[in-house]
């Protein structure tokens, strides 16, 4: 594949003595690759412009990567050999080809951020590959390694998740692994990591669907990782799992998990399952099967640049095996979105998304959720709204913490804690949102959308009562019209009016849509809000 001009994949000959001249040239063309992708970039040495695979000889390889060091320390970043290759090229002397990664951490932030989702099926291990990853030990086989990322007493007992937390995994400069072995505090790891991969842990169990699919919507995850147990397979919430991420476009990588617990053909059974899932005309994935470090490599190029390779990993929590494989995924993964977007994002006016509410003694009020645009500073005065009667109330922001560590400014697409001081949590709930005064946000408490009805058993029509997510948005609303039609099967497409139910939100136009109703599923997009003014609200609500 050729390299494009813009990306974080540079592609190089060799680098033998540049000239004062030409080293610059490297040096500045190595702060744009950098610059694109977010901090990290891939040098390919001994590679042709167009691709053409040519390698180098010993030597001149040798004195390649020392001047790519060079380079590396004038823009204060670090390298790390990813792989070597042999090529067949017309010569006799054996020539190779080096894989660099070159990691530096922006001067505006204190490292690199992955958002991964973690999904899958209930006791299909995904609180316990957490734990081992963050953890550094390996698992007992009776689930000694998630105990420590239950947050109630009820998921200690039945050692099912029902809520959302949050684990973090580090990677240095030089990509080893930084996690809480060792004693270390969650400040240490962010002290000591130059990339962060911040785990949300979903529930697999279906009586706890709707905080899986909050956990998808309102906290943007990057992309997703699906656990599926090898000795059960595709089973339970799984395709539930896997179709909302397909709905809700966040790439995903597979885990197949609990491969010592059975023999190599039923573990190659489930794979076999999985790839003929991936492959169907609704998913349209390309599977690629992870079984050594090279492939894990290019793997995580591959997801990079194209959404539809799935790469699938399989592994155990308690033997350890290819655990490695999956560490090193983890690490070379660039960030998905480019940094133009991110520019973009932050020029616009703060708007942060209130998903989570806590109040911690002697710090007051605290609020947890994710900055969709804009920037935010300690000290900054925001409006925080809709409350029921649709009014925006004036706070300050007292202090912000990233990543259980404390941070100065916080910038469109992290996630962070805000400490609002002695501000009333009793007008604070999940789904509100806090922006620049000068934004004067609309609210709505009617509002069509377009959409797909997936799933229904009868007919769906006007009057039908359905629990609308969008984004941080979760509340029940009615469908009072569907236009051009009297009533929807399954399948069938149509624009629908909403009218929420308890209070009016703030919902913006082209946002994505999930709404369900028991067995009754759909998605789709905001097309027309109706915007009220404030004093109106409490009349527009309900019937």
């Amino acid at each position: 594949m050729l390299p494009a001009e813009d990306g974080n994949i540079e592609y190089k000959l060799k680098l033998v003595n540049p000239s004062q001249y030409r080293f610059e040239h490297l040096v500045t063309q190595m702060k744009w690759r950098l610059q694109e992708g977010r901090g990290e970039a891939v040098y390919q040495i001994g590679v042709e412009d167009n691709g053409l695979l040519v390698g180098l000889a010993e030597e001149e390889m040798r004195a390649s990567l020392k001047t790519l060091h060079r380079m590396a320390e004038k823009v204060g970043a670090d390298i790390t050999v990813l792989r070597e290759r042999e090529v067949d090229y017309d010569s006799d002397m054996p020539r190779k080809i080096t894989e660099v990664l070159v990691r530096k951490v922006p001067d505006n932030q204190q490292f690199l951020d992955l958002r991964v989702a973690v999904l899958g099926n209930v006791d299909s291990g995904k609180s316990t590959l957490l734990g081992v990853l963050t953890q550094g030990e390996l698992d007992n086989g009776r689930g000694r390694a998630r105990l420590n990322l239950f947050r109630h007493l009820h998921e200690i007992q039945s050692g099912r998740t029902s809520s959302i937390s949050f684990e973090i995994l580090g990677f240095n400069s030089k990509g080893e692994v930084v996690n809480y072995s060792d004693s270390r505090t969650a400040e240490e790891i962010c002290e000591s990591s130059s990339k962060m991969i911040t785990f949300i842990d979903l529930a697999g169990h279906h009586k706890y669907l709707h905080t899986t699919i909050f956990g998808l919507t309102s906290y943007c995850p990057d992309c997703a990782l699906l656990l599926v147990s090898a000795n059960t397979g595709i089973a339970g919430t799984t395709r539930e799992h896997l179709g909302l991420a397909l709905a809700l476009k966040v790439p995903f990588f597979v885990v197949v998990s609990k491969v010592d617990l059975c023999a190599k053909t039923t573990v190659e059974r489930t794979v076999r399952q999985l790839e003929r899932v991936l492959k169907q005309p609704g998913c349209h994935k390309v599977p690629m099967l992870v079984i050594s470090e090279d492939d894990a490599v290019t793997a995580a190029q591959q997801f990079a640049q194209s959404p539809n390779v799935t790469p699938i990993f399989t592994l155990s929590s308690v033997s350890g095996e290819s655990l490695d494989l999956l560490k090193v995924f983890l690490n070379i993964l660039p960030p998905l979105t480019n940094s133009k977007e991110q520019e973009e994002l932050m020029q616009q006016l703060t708007e942060f998304q209130v998903d989570e509410i806590y109040t911690v003694p002697e710090v007051g009020t605290v609020v947890g959720g994710t900055l969709s645009s804009g920037i935010c500073r300690e000290g900054d005065q925001l409006v925080v709204g809709p409350t029921d009667d649709g009014c925006f109330l004036e706070l300050r922001v007292c202090s912000i913490q990233r990543n259980r560590s404390a941070c100065r400014v916080l910038r469109a697409g992290q996630a962070a804690t805000l400490a609002l001081g002695d501000f009333d949590r009793a007008l604070l709930r999940k789904g509100m949102v806090m922006v620049s005064p000068e934004m004067n946000p609309t609210i709505c408490s009617v509002f069509e959308a377009e959409i797909v009805l997936l799933f229904h058993a009868t007919t769906f029509r006007r009057g039908f009562q359905v629990t609308v997510h969008v984004g941080n948005v979760r509340q029940t609303a009615v469908v009072e019209k569907i236009h051009a039609k009297d009533k929807l099967r399954t399948g069938e497409k149509a624009v629908v009016r909403f009218r929420f139910l308890k209070h009016p939100e703030y919902l913006k136009v082209g946002a994505k849509l999930l709404f369900r109703e028991g067995v009754t599923k759909g998605i789709g997009h905001v097309t027309d809000v109706q915007a009220i003014a404030a004093g109106e609200a409490q009349a527009n609500v309900g019937f």
